[in-house]
């Protein structure tokens, strides 16, 4: 007998008290940002070189490539706004179900749809700073600059400016903290990842209570030690289950 994932799903969330998310870069797919690994990703479509755009130390050499692909990211996400699944989240959040995001994206929308409690292990788009004097830039300030300089250079000492996102050859932010919720957590959900990235995808392993992963494709975790496994579009999913669920938040 087949069961309802989303009915299921949604049984989990009423029964659970500490609810724990991770979040990777298929969550954002709805929301018109591209993700890395899928079939349209930018490692699929060779349109950018990701071991360039990415390497620390590369960069510091020559920032090029990482700045042509930001134009190309800034301009893609001028106008987006967090998916359904980003406002089910926050809204779960609110409630007290969920006690904590952790995220692998710089996009920043789980902020916007009201998260509160959200640990950016790859930092995130929002500042920025010059490697030499260490100068803070606000995104507006680095829209304005990377779409009118090749490679933005500080104002105070023509230094190269990085985003507050971390780079290859760079350690993730507050793993410690993320490791810690989500061994705190009854009940963990695996959302848009692809668990391809260290240590992001060893969470997992830490979580005691159930489960739950709902990504599209290939997933890089046992099957045995998942609870429940959804291989269907993000928003579509929770959609159902916030009808079961019959809490958090539902669109018009």
């Amino acid at each position: 007998m087949q069961i309802d994932k989303a009915k299921e799903c949604a049984r989990f969330l009423k029964e659970a008290h500490f609810i724990v998310v991770l979040t990777g870069a298929g969550i954002s797919t709805n929301a018109g940002i591209p993700d890395f690994r899928g079939p349209q990703g930018i490692y699929a479509t060779g349109e950018y070189d990701a071991d360039k755009i990415f390497d620390f130390y590369y960069f510091l050499q020559d920032p090029r490539p990482f700045y042509n692909f930001a134009r190309d990211f800034l301009a893609k996400t001028k106008n987006m706004k967090p998916t359904f699944t980003h406002n089910f989240i926050a809204a779960l959040e609110k409630e007290g179900k969920i006690k904590g995001v952790i995220t692998q994206n710089i996009d920043a929308l789980h902020q916007l749809a009201g998260s509160k409690n959200i640990i950016e292990l790859h930092g995130g788009i929002y500042k920025s700073h010059c490697v030499e004097c260490g100068k803070e830039y606000s995104l507006s300030e680095m829209r304005k600059k990377v779409m009118e300089e090749e490679v933005p250079l500080c104002d105070e000492c023509k230094g190269i400016i990085k985003p507050d996102i971390v780079f290859f050859g760079e350690e993730v932010l507050h793993f410690r903290d993320a490791e810690e919720l989500a061994y705190q957590s009854d009940l963990f959900f695996v959302i848009g990842s692809a668990l391809a990235v260290y240590p992001a995808a060893m969470l997992p392993n830490f979580a005691r209570g159930k489960l739950v992963v709902v990504s599209k494709g290939e997933v890089n975790i046992d099957p045995i030690s998942v609870e429940l496994m959804v291989d269907q579009d993000i928003d579509d999913f929770f959609r159902d289950v916030s009808k079961h669920y019959g809490g958090g938040k539902n669109e018009k």
